[in-house]
């Protein structure tokens, strides 16, 4: 996974005075790619900052290693889940690759785009940027991405008039081969829609007819149609639901669609059961699909999610499935033998924002993360720290969810700098690893390295939040800089105390 620096480092700063230690491309790519929300800006480094050292890193790396590039952006938007910076490194690869001669970005482009408004996003920022000349291999893999994801259900979902791109744009611009009859149908509805043609719906789109059917009823009479096969049929999701009726989505409305429902719409929407008063026999249905492992498994859902939801739910009906969903999100969590000395930064800058939402923290993420590797080593010492430190006592059988409200409540967020090597050298105490969950930006306290305390022998690993340049410590021999909370990337610990030390997890 980390490509390591066998030069000698080169000494730069982090943002607050310590010393810095730079990564090579590879390595920074991955660290910036997957913290990175593309235009929005994080505590040290400004979003317009952020976004010219991704495209540049992009371009650099691209051309220097496809292959590596052609592997790291499709683990980046399927395994990682990371939307816009797959698209973004995707078409900025593929400019780069083209203007160099290298093959291959057609299908780095279609691995990029996963879901059905990603072609048009993919093509608004390309016009947006680079203008309206699309090179063939950036055409035909966003063609080839409508192809596979352009259906009845996604046209309604995503082919709003207040989009940019819409999906009859995507269709004119990159002229896709519709794979069957029906798919041609479509297409020519897309193009219709788009340009404001008053055609009939092809009758081979069955969905759009029945979906028609229930727009053409009288508003007074929508709320009276609560049959979960009817809506169903017409291709309706809760927020179609919801805007059809023109109305509060009262208790009977949230049951029809439940039934229809994806995984994830059932996360976010758990406070609005509550609210409308879904009966407990429907909530029961919703609980056991919560705590089901395929249907976790399936969802791709980061704990982080979970940690959400159960934030937002007024009703403790939902506390125990989501726990148990967390811990089958939480499957790839290696159980760590030995002892483990787990550190989580609480400083200042770990408040800024980890969701795009802004409900979620960089010291909420770190500290579920840190608290479920606990849960799984068979000794643990969980440290919070920012200029001071401070242990958090294990309790037996305490579920990670309440292990997480309890770091909150007991004041083990700190909010002031970020004294690492204090935390180090003041806990280390002979443990056989070291995690830190951080985003490196320790002051500088008079110390070069700041896990100097831990003997070289002894891996330190440090998952890097927030993908700034500089470390806080150098990549080499037992040190280890990850990006990002997926949790795909726990499994490396294991994987380098094996001895693969130079894996990347595509």
């Amino acid at each position: 996974m980390v490509k390591f620096n066998r030069h000698a480092p080169v000494r730069i700063r982090t943002a607050e005075g310590a010393p810095g230690f730079p990564r090579e491309p590879r390595a920074e790519l991955f660290l910036l790619g997957v913290s990175l929300m593309v235009g929005e800006d994080a505590f040290y480094e400004g979003a317009a900052e952020r976004d010219v050292r991704f495209r540049a890193l992009v371009a650099q790396v691209a051309v220097a290693d496809p292959e590596w590039f052609a592997g790291f952006v499709q683990w980046l938007r399927t395994g990682a889940m990371v939307r816009s910076a797959s698209v973004v490194a995707a078409l900025e690869g593929a400019r780069a690759q083209v203007a160099a001669g290298i093959p291959g970005s057609r299908s780095v482009v279609d691995a990029a785009l996963q879901r059905a408004d990603e072609p048009g996003e993919a093509l608004a920022y390309w016009l947006g940027r680079h203008g309206r000349a699309l090179p063939k291999p950036v055409k035909r893999g966003i063609a080839d991405a409508a192809v596979r994801l352009f259906h009845e259900r996604s046209l309604l979902k995503y082919d709003a008039e207040g989009r940019p791109v819409r999906f009859g744009d995507v269709i004119d611009l990159t002229h896709p081969a519709a794979r069957d009859e029906r798919q041609g149908d479509l297409f020519k509805h897309a193009l219709d829609r788009r340009h404001k043609r008053d055609n009939p719906v092809p009758s081979s789109l069955t969905v759009l007819t029945a979906r028609a059917a229930l727009m053409a009823l009288p508003v007074d009479q929508r709320r009276a149609v609560t049959d979960p096969e009817v809506l169903g049929a017409a291709g309706m999701t809760w927020e179609a639901l919801a805007g059809w009726r023109q109305t509060t989505m009262d208790a009977a409305a949230w049951e029809s669609i439940i039934p229809g429902m994806g995984y994830l719409a059932l996360l976010r929407n758990l406070r609005n059961f509550d609210q409308a008063g879904v009966s407990d026999v429907v909530a029961e249905t919703v609980a056991a699909r919560l705590a089901d492992p395929g249907e976790v498994a399936r969802s791709r859902a980061l704990p982080m999610r979970f940690l959400s939801a159960y934030n937002a739910a007024p009703s403790l009906r939902w506390a125990y499935p989501l726990e148990k969903a967390l811990q089958q999100a939480l499957a790839n969590v290696p159980a760590l033998d030995a002892r483990t000395l787990i550190l989580i930064d609480t400083s200042g800058s770990m408040n800024s924002g980890f969701s795009r939402d802004g409900t979620l923290r960089c010291w909420d993420a770190a500290t579920v993360f840190g608290l479920a590797l606990a849960a799984r080593a068979r000794d643990a010492t969980v440290v919070s720290f920012s200029d001071g430190t401070k242990v958090f006592p294990a309790r037996a059988g305490e579920s990670v969810l309440a292990a997480v409200r309890r770091f909150k409540a007991d004041g083990y967020f700190f909010g002031s700098g970020t004294n690492t090597e204090r935390a180090v050298r003041e806990h280390y105490a002979g443990h056989d690893r070291v995690v830190i969950l951080t985003d490196e930006q320790a002051h500088w306290h008079g110390a070069g390295d700041v896990t100097a305390a831990v003997p070289a022998h002894v891996p330190v690993y440090t998952w890097n939040l927030a993908g700034y340049r500089a470390g806080h410590a150098p990549v080499a021999g037992a040190r280890f800089t990850f990006g990002g909370l997926s949790d795909a990337a726990f499994r490396m610990i294991p994987l380098i105390e094996e001895g693969s030390r130079e894996r990347w997890p595509f």
